[in-house]
């Protein structure tokens, strides 16, 4: 009986979860946006494009990224060292979301506003920030002093953001 009254309230807290979380459109330009929930499938070699970035900006790795790479908005790319920035978007956000550069970026014009994937991203690490810095701290009776969520908390290596509860264990 006690399981049964437990897989119900989970599903129930489920349910509610999946209303009040469910994904609405983004507005961009007042154009109403979906997120990609698909990586863009292009023909791309991550590395050897990581690779050449780091060839160009050799020498100049520890300057601010904002002093070495064109159009960085995101506050908190912006006085991260160059090279610091390059595994950033390498671990952070492409491993994060399944994706490679190509998602949010047309290779070689790196600075670019083509995609609006670019722009998602952007303001899906403002609302992690806003999390982190104002929204996290005022939880009571957390286990950790410095909680922190990012881009792997919900995304969990898929573009489109897990919104299901995996089924409940067998009895």
């Amino acid at each position: 009986m006690k399981t049964k009254l437990k897989i119900i309230a989970t599903a129930a807290s489920a349910a509610t979860a999946a209303l009040f979380f469910a994904p609405k459109p983004l507005k961009i330009a007042e154009t109403a946006v979906q997120a990609q929930t698909r990586p863009t499938q292009i023909e791309f070699d991550q590395k050897a494009a990581i690779a050449k970035l780091r060839e160009q900006i050799k020498g100049k790795e520890q300057l601010p990224a904002s002093e070495v790479f064109k159009n960085i908005q995101t506050a908190m790319l912006k006085q991260r060292p160059a090279a610091q920035l390059l595994a950033v978007m390498e671990f952070g956000f492409a491993r994060s979301l399944g994706v490679n550069c190509t998602h949010c970026h047309v290779p070689d014009k790196w600075e670019g506003e083509d995609k609006p994937q670019k722009q998602i991203a952007r303001e899906m690490s403002a609302m992690a920030a806003q999390i982190n810095n104002d929204l996290l701290k005022g939880i009571q009776n957390l286990k950790s002093e410095s909680p922190t969520i990012n881009c792997t908390t919900c995304h969990r290596g898929e573009v489109k953001p897990a919104l299901n509860l995996p089924p409940p264990p067998k009895v």
